[in-house]
């Protein structure tokens, strides 16, 4: 999903990204799946939708235009309220994300080491959130989140889009750089190339006069639902359970828009087809399980899966069982499943349910909730 709102501030970015998105339509034109990714005038998330080719895009170190204000944020985490006039003198990193985007969190030991090595050099690293799912315009649920992954540096909550309109924003995430002139001198989308990001952070401290710093860049070694993805295993698409961006639907039944039926699990899905079973509600953005027993299928190749899920909508925590191939995961159970395959839904968040620890290959995953009232959105994979 991608956005396209130019001004004059923007136009030099304007060439580039019409370049990238050239790139995109020659390279991936024959995914039947990746425009569910980029939407001309929606959002996007950069990371899952090139399956197997490029994965992050940027401009070289030059002059884009002035970085916009900040005033657009309906609320900030962590930090007095910031603005491109406070900010002058320093280099600013301004990082787009959502958080229930994997590929948002997976870049996050980055930018808090970043935050905290160069400080006294005089860099800040601001997170601007600007939400993809209804629930994600909380602000108690995005402070939720800010808490439970440690983000620690100044987050602007960007529930009406507001600055992600203003800088011309095209994808989740994104970094803007910007010098202590509050010119933007560089961009990036997606994940990777964080050696190439630190040092124009350096090249920008430098510049503004910071002495005492090394070459060497970060090398970050994380875990759990941060940890770098296995590029070359992954070969299934981000997945929308919502009708609105719906793609590879395997259960038998037609689907009946915003009304209860009951589904059938597809017998044998193909690869990067799923379905449903049970009565569910079909919306927009998700299906809500009307009554148990309900089960989704995935048919996916990928070292983790994960799956966006929410609890009832009066926040009842919801129980859950997956399998891989009809068997509990065992030593392939991610962050928020038992060996047994168990696991609860008690806020709305992305949820890692499986994380393979030998070869990877085609495999049919099967969630099962134990109570009613879940509402699941989102699939995406590392």
């Amino acid at each position: 999903m991608t956005r396209h709102l130019f001004t004059s501030d923007s136009a030099r970015r304007a060439l580039g990204v019409a370049g990238i998105l050239g790139f995109v339509a020659l390279a991936l034109c024959s995914d039947a799946n990746v425009f569910t990714r980029f939407h001309i005038m929606k959002t996007a998330k950069v990371g899952d939708s090139l399956i197997g080719t490029q994965r992050k895009f940027h401009s070289s170190l030059g002059d884009e235009g002035a970085m916009p204000d900040l005033d657009g944020a309906t609320g900030w985490l962590n930090s007095v309220p910031l603005s491109r006039k406070s900010l002058r003198g320093k280099i600013v990193l301004v990082d787009f994300w959502t958080y229930t985007c994997i590929n948002s969190i997976r870049p996050l030991p980055y930018l808090r080491n970043w935050a905290a090595k160069y400080n006294d050099a005089g860099f800040v690293v601001i997170g601007v959130h600007t939400p993809e799912f209804s629930f994600e315009h909380e602000p108690m649920n995005v402070e939720t989140a800010v808490h439970n992954l440690n983000v620690t540096f100044p987050v602007a909550i960007d529930s009406k889009s507001r600055i992600w309109q203003s800088f011309n924003n095209q994808a989740w995430p994104a970094q803007y750089l910007v010098d202590a002139k509050g010119r933007i001198r560089y961009h990036h989308f997606g994940e990777d190339d964080y050696g190439e990001i630190e040092r124009i952070i350096q090249e920008l401290l430098k510049e503004n006069g910071a002495t005492r710093l090394t070459s060497e860049t970060t090398s970050v070694s994380s875990v759990g639902i941060e940890a770098a993805p296995d590029w070359t295993e992954e070969r299934s698409p981000e997945t929308y359970i919502g009708y609105r961006q719906a793609q590879n639907f395997a259960s038998p039944e037609k689907v009946r828009k915003d009304s209860i039926q009951v589904f059938s699990s597809p017998a044998k899905p193909s690869l990067n087809h799923w379905g449903l079973s049970g009565s569910w509600n079909l919306n927009a953005e998700s299906a809500v399980l009307q009554a148990v027993p309900g089960k989704i299928v995935f048919r996916f190749h990928s070292r983790d899966l994960h799956l966006v899920l929410a609890p009832t909508k009066d926040g009842k925590p919801v129980r859950f069982k997956v399998t891989l191939d009809g068997a509990a995961p065992g030593e392939n159970y991610g962050v928020d499943t038992a060996p047994d395959g168990s696991g609860e839904i008690r806020e709305p968040r992305l949820y890692q349910l499986i994380r393979q620890k030998g070869p990877i290959v085609d495999r049919t995953f099967e969630i099962e909730f134990l109570d009613p009232g879940v509402q699941a959105l989102d699939f995406t994979f590392g």
